[in-house]
């Protein structure tokens, strides 16, 4: 493909996924993938050149530009490519409306601060966990040159470049690929061997599977989600890790209740890892500021609270309910955790036990910008005796 027709290449496939964006259809990297799979004249460099000019717009706009067009022509470097050619884009006019970029969508700015705008729109980390059932951090050091200690985390290893693991069988089990915040999401449930722990939103198993690691296999953990493609996931990833003490039950959306009826004040910590904007992971996916809306984060508020206060069934007496979100938003992370105190008065904040992060109000907040991490909110709320 030439230059101009892996950019016209580039303005049908980014209009394809602002019409998704705004129907809530499927993700860019799927849309990016069923693209080439219908054009297999493609090759590599191809795919590579168009992937990258698609997640510039992407990057470039807090909103969805009107037209994928518009959002290119916002490039100046780009214009020699707009020449007309056969499989080009049509040369520009002098009445092009180029898009107006932004970091986030307006009606936000006054929910997430300014010094982490930028941030959360710049390159994330390559961060791996070490599986401490079959290695240790100090052991995979060498395999991975320039590799770095996480501060903050018993088993992170950051690497300063992305690596293919597939093409590493002798990794396999060894380590996950895992941001440092989510590792420190596990470690605030400060799981101990012998427990029994509730993952309430367990999706694939990447926080079940460093919990059951803390445990070193001892003491049960019952991993629940409503997404069943997701949850089955986990099985095979926990046998390959070594793992053996996680059952996995998939749950009807509103019916969880009931589902768990049989592990009502029973575990000594509930993790709610609960659904959210997402606002915390902008930098691995962009794309995300162009599906939220006002109406879609007051759905899921309203969903973070009904699950906060399902997860508290599930705790004994004495016990830690876990709540966290990857946002900055504070109406999905320091608000949820407010309101949940101000309506069950025997229950109290407790230090999630972090080194890195800072206090926001019961909880904890870790932020790309001042702490290199995907950015999230975490609550660590214990139930009276």
């Amino acid at each position: 493909m030439t230059p101009s027709a892996r950019l016209q290449s580039a303005i049908q496939v980014t209009d394809l996924i602002i019409a998704s964006a705004r129907e809530n259809g499927p993700a860019a990297d799927a849309i990016i993938t069923n693209w080439f799979k219908e054009r297999r004249y493609a090759g590599s460099g191809d795919r590579r050149a168009v992937r990258d000019l698609v997640y510039r717009v992407i990057r470039a706009f807090g909103r969805p530009p009107h037209t994928a067009r518009a959002g290119f022509v916002t490039f100046t470097d780009l214009h020699p490519l707009f020449d007309g050619s056969t499989h080009g884009p049509a040369v520009l006019t002098k009445n092009e409306n180029p898009a107006t970029p932004s970091l986030i969508p307006a009606w936000l700015e006054d929910k997430i601060a300014a010094e982490e705008r930028e941030a959360l729109l710049g390159r994330a980390p390559f961060d791996l966990r070490a599986n401490p059932r079959m290695t240790s951090r100090d052991d995979l050091m060498p395999l991975f040159p320039g590799a770095e200690v996480i501060e903050g985390t018993a088993h992170g290893l950051r690497l300063p470049d992305h690596i293919p693991l597939v093409n590493r069988p002798e990794l396999t089990g060894l380590v996950e690929v895992q941001d440092a915040g989510s590792q420190m999401i596990a470690a605030a449930c400060q799981a101990q061997p012998g427990q029994r722990i509730l993952d309430l939103c367990a999706g694939a198993g990447g926080k079940t599977l460093a919990l059951a690691a803390d445990m070193n296999g001892e003491g049960h953990i019952l991993a629940c989600d409503t997404d069943r493609a997701r949850l089955q996931r986990l099985e095979p990833r926990a046998h390959v890790a070594g793992i053996d003490n996680i059952l996995t039950r998939l749950l009807n959306p509103m019916q969880e209740a009931a589902m768990l009826d049989d592990q009502v004040g029973l575990n000594d910590c509930v993790l709610v890892d609960a659904p959210c904007s997402g606002s915390g992971t902008w930098r691995r996916n962009p794309e995300l500021r162009w599906r939220l809306t006002k109406p879609r984060l007051e759905a899921v508020i309203e969903l973070q609270a009904r699950l906060l206060q399902l997860g508290s069934l599930f705790v004994k007496p004495g016990g830690a309910l876990v709540y966290a979100v990857c946002s900055l938003i504070p109406g999905e992370g320091r608000a949820q955790a407010e309101a949940f105190l101000a309506a069950n008065p025997d229950w109290e904040a407790q230090s999630v036990g972090l080194t890195v992060g800072r206090p926001d109000g019961p909880g904890w907040k870790l932020t790309p910008a001042h702490d290199g991490c995907d950015g999230f909110f975490i609550a660590r709320l214990k139930r009276s005796c």
